[in-house]
């Protein structure tokens, strides 16, 4: 059974992957509506093979929609989704304009697909970040309960989106031809260089992508007391990102375990090669829709053996972003 499909900002980075996802799964459609600002009305981009003319979102974009993929800022998903419910259309909104919202189910099928059928019309997408760091956690915690996390991400430029890439690679070769980086996407130099996450910092002095790890973990975990702490940063790489997590179990845990439940877990790969120093990397996990998992030790600084240590990489375009959505897209036909 196909459904009448709508993509809302399908120019920017995450929108042109859910083309790719979308085809390369062989998602079952009967008509499709791209949708992007007034900016980019009359852009071509094809799909399987058709050209398809971009039009412009507005609040009447969604007549007899069945599913609207949403990739277009949170201000964006703010005025216009409601509009797309409204019409009949369910949601998968890539912003963070809904996911602390309790009305609205925030999803990983492979954690919570039991959440998509609560939805009220709008199903929220989490943060790259998010996803990346815990679809490997949650087989672990569900198996012997996750009491502390420590996470400190080192986040590629495509999480904030396709000019940021770009930034990326023109300071990169300014740089190398002896001039000075021009800095708009960033507020710093993102090539040869890293930084704090730019995002706003609150009055905790943790910022915004920090928080919202917390808060959305414990969403979607259903486990408001798991205690996490976040350290965020953006590094000079182009669209995948790693994260270092630190786990804290309520019982003894070793790496033998947690590497065998990796194993299986959905959604996850074990690239844990010790006798070669070989971990995942940004360029393992590009173009990858499965999280890859290495460097699984045992924390020796927590007693009883109830600390763990994991290296993930995830691409933040595929399942921290385009993929996630067109999954829970899956599940809703």
């Amino acid at each position: 059974m196909g459904c009448n499909l709508a993509i809302a900002g399908v120019t920017g980075a995450v929108g042109q992957e859910f083309l790719d996802i979308l085809e390369q799964r062989d998602f079952p459609f009967d008509s499709l509506k791209v949708l992007a600002s007034s900016r980019s009305v009359g852009k071509k981009v094809e799909f399987k093979g058709k050209e398809y003319t971009v039009e412009e979102l507005t609040k009447n974009s969604f007549s007899g929609i069945d599913i609207a993929l949403f990739s277009a800022g949170g201000a964006r998903s703010k005025e216009f989704a409601p509009a797309a419910v409204e019409a009949g259309a369910v949601v998968v909104d890539n912003s963070s304009a809904f996911r602390m919202d309790p009305e609205v189910p925030l999803v990983i099928p492979e954690i919570n697909p039991e959440k998509i059928k609560d939805n009220k019309g709008i199903i929220a997408n989490p943060n790259c970040s998010t996803i990346i760091g815990i679809v490997p956690v949650w087989p672990l915690h569900k198996a012997n309960p996750v009491k502390r996390m420590i996470v400190s991400t080192y986040q590629a430029a495509s999480g904030a989106g396709q000019s940021a890439m770009f930034e990326l690679r023109d300071q990169s070769r300014e740089i190398l031809d002896g001039k000075e980086p021009t800095c708009n996407a960033f507020p710093y130099q993102i090539a040869f260089n890293i930084f704090s996450h730019n995002s706003a910092i609150g009055p905790n002095g943790y910022n915004e992508e920090e928080m919202k790890m917390v808060k959305e973990t414990q969403k979607i975990f259903d486990c408001p007391d798991i205690a996490i702490t976040c350290t965020c940063v953006r590094i000079p790489v182009m669209r995948a990102h790693c994260e270092s997590i630190n786990l804290e179990f309520t019982e003894p845990i070793t790496a033998d375990q947690v590497r065998d439940l990796l194993s299986t877990a959905p959604g996850v790969s074990v690239m844990d090669d010790r006798k070669n120093n070989r971990f995942p990397m940004p360029i393992d996990a590009t173009g990858k829709d499965d999280i890859l998992v290495g460097r699984i030790r045992q924390d020796e600084s927590v007693p009883d053996n109830r600390g763990i240590n994991i290296w993930v990489a995830g691409d933040q375009l595929r399942k921290g972003a385009a993929l996630n959505a067109v999954q829970i897209a899956e599940k809703l036909l």
